[in-house]
């Protein structure tokens, strides 16, 4: 359906998560991975946070999102479609940044999972010490 017609695009990361987010003109329909939003998230805190940038820049029934996400968790895919969209947004009207701006949405959020060092059961956690 979506193959012909010219889009918008905006790569969003956070966490493990990136997705890609193609922007159409449309209904405001939104489709994660060949799924439905509501399908997908089953939290609506998460739906509202996808939501978020269409809201704040008074486009919701305008445009059609197809969104490929991979990697990371629920929260994580959430926080990386915002961020996709708000950068696709920018393509679409350049005007809507400050707004986008102001709000944090186009600031990739660097809060990632400290990785594993040897000698140690995690990121920081220590063997527990034995006197004998």
């Amino acid at each position: 359906m979506y193959e012909s017609k010219s889009y918008f695009y905006g790569t969003g990361r956070r966490k493990h998560s990136v997705a890609r987010v193609r922007v159409y003109n449309g209904t405001g329909k939104i489709t994660i991975n060949g799924r439905d939003i509501d399908d997908y998230f089953g939290l609506e805190t998460l739906k509202l946070i996808v939501r978020s940038p269409m809201e704040l820049t008074s486009t919701s029934g305008k445009y059609d999102l197809v969104v490929r996400v991979a990697g990371g968790g629920v929260s994580g895919q959430a926080g990386a479609i915002r961020h996709g969209l708000s950068r696709a947004l920018l393509q679409v009207d350049p005007e809507m940044r400050p707004i986008l701006k102001k709000a944090g949405f186009l600031t990739r959020d660097p809060r990632m999972k400290e990785r594993k060092k040897y000698g140690l059961k995690a990121a920081r956690r220590a063997p527990q010490f034995s006197k004998r």
